[in-house]
């Protein structure tokens, strides 16, 4: 079977779906960039969970390149079955499925940044076709249906719902209703399968009723792979108040997902629940309780010390936290955590993940430069800790 070759030609004419990947290295060239080094700690090219990361999306995207669909299947199915994580800790059943729509999804965008709605529903159409190649396949099945939620999301686009083009919000419900229909044939449950119930929590946003399903799915999830933080996080992100919740439940569901995952995480439910939300919401902070907030973070570096994560908590205390704002007591509390996490846990220095820790992932730098930023604010953030400086990012008032 034959049917995506065209898409890998549409491809290829331009910039690959994994062209985009990061220069294969391993220690920074710093001096390359213009820069001294100040820090012990080496500054690295790619980590072991980018390499990692890289890895699985290429044998996704070549298999779906070479047909070898039934193949492909059974490895996201086994990856999804048996829980199996990248270093830090994302499942590789979804990397493997974002490979393999990688070239699909590339094409269908293309199609929706010109207006042709022909020429990308053409594209999901061959994609059909692959289901019927491999019936009963849920692990295809899944890289479908979220190829369906790419191209709703190309189509609605992140502007406010009153901005968008009738058409284009047709569009977006529309590959979402066959997302849905295609989920709807399986059980998450009776197979085991997060991933499945992981499509559910990402056609929230389609539903008309969300806020009365949005914590039922999300503790499907939860329960079925515990042990996946992003899950937790998008949990939080979702229960702000632009989504389906309310400051009130966000915490509600941090407290209540830290009670059932403390065999896993001790603390760390609440952490991670919160974490996504303090970064994009400042008044997420009203709430937070940050002697547990810091607690988690300790009880989380205590059964994950893997580098990518210790990276994402030493930015986001050395870095990210802004000084004023709602509960300013709660930002210093964090932020003096930033001491700890260097002096225990802290190995290695991966740029990319303190660039984006101020989140400024979708502006379009060229990777080189993202490496670059992501150095600066580290290295200033670790001088000021080696000279034993308090945090930059949220001192203390002088009352507190």
């Amino acid at each position: 079977m034959t049917v995506l070759n065209n898409l890998t030609s549409l491809i290829r004419r331009g910039r690959g779906a994994a062209s985009d990947t990061a220069p294969r290295g391993k220690v920074l060239n710093i001096e390359a960039l213009g820069m001294t080094p100040k820090s012990e700690r080496p500054f690295l090219v790619t980590s072991e969970e980018e390499d990692v990361h890289h890895a699985l999306f290429e044998a996704g995207l070549y298999l779906a390149r070479q047909d070898a669909w039934a193949t492909l299947g059974d490895r996201i199915r086994e990856a999804d079955s048996k829980r199996s994580l990248t270093p830090g800790g994302v499942p590789e059943a979804e990397i493997l499925a974002e490979g393999a729509r990688a070239d699909a999804v590339t094409a269908a965008t293309r199609a929706v940044t010109a207006g042709d709605e022909l020429g990308a529903a053409s594209i999901m159409n061959e994609m059909q076709l692959v289901l019927e190649e491999t019936p009963q396949d849920h692990g295809v099945a899944y890289v479908v249906a979220m190829a369906h939620v790419d191209i709703g999301w190309a189509w609605r686009g992140e502007g406010w719902r009153q901005d968008i083009p009738a058409a284009h919000r047709a569009a977006f419900f529309r590959h979402f209703r066959s997302a849905a229909g295609l989920i709807d044939q399986y059980d998450a449950f009776e197979l085991d399968s997060p991933m499945l119930a992981s499509v559910r929590c990402a056609l929230l946003t389609a539903e008309t009723q969300p806020r009365t399903r949005a914590s039922d799915d999300y503790e499907d999830l939860i329960d079925l792979a515990p042990n996946v933080a992003k899950y937790m996080r998008a949990l939080g992100n979702h229960m702000l108040p632009r989504w389906f919740g309310s400051y009130e439940r966000l915490d509600h569901e941090a407290r209540r997902t830290m009670e059932r995952t403390a065999d896993v995480w001790g603390a760390g439910g609440y952490t991670w629940t919160y974490f996504d939300a303090l970064t994009v919401d400042d008044e997420a902070f009203a709430l937070l309780d940050a002697d547990l907030f810091c607690t988690g973070i300790r009880d989380i570096l205590a059964r994950r010390a893997d580098q990518h994560t210790v990276n994402t908590f030493a930015a986001y205390t050395g870095t990210a936290l802004e000084p004023e704002g709602v509960n300013q007591d709660a930002r210093a509390r964090i932020a003096d955590c930033f001491d700890w996490i260097v002096a225990d846990y802290l190995r290695e220095v991966h740029p990319r993940i303190w660039y984006a820790a101020k989140g400024v992932w979708a502006t379009r730098l060229e990777d080189r430069d993202r490496l670059a930023k992501g150095r600066q604010r580290a290295s200033a953030a670790l001088d000021r800790h080696a000279k034993g400086l308090p945090p930059v990012t949220a001192p203390r008032r002088p009352d507190a």
